[in-house]
């Protein structure tokens, strides 16, 4: 399968799950969501910088995602425990 598919299609179902878990009303399932959309978003706009050769932007968002994929841990935590 193509990258482009694969991310098109992984951000797609994390937003829609979030828009859906917004208008729900459970926020905590929203928030988690929209993370898991923004590291996968900026983990392909990693691989698609890298590709190009641009190292220093592919530095960053490699760093971004890793932020965000933090984040959601912290996230699923508090989701979980509370």
């Amino acid at each position: 399968m193509n990258e482009k598919v694969i991310s098109l299609t992984l951000v797609t179902i994390s937003s829609l799950l979030a828009l859906y878990f917004v208008i729900v009303g459970n926020f905590e399932l929203a928030v988690l969501f929209l993370t898991i959309m923004f590291t996968f978003t900026n983990f392909f706009r990693y691989r698609s910088f890298q590709q190009k050769g641009m190292e220093k932007e592919a530095k960053w968002m490699r760093n971004t995602a890793f932020f965000f994929g933090l984040l959601v841990l912290v996230v699923l935590y508090i989701v979980v425990a509370g």
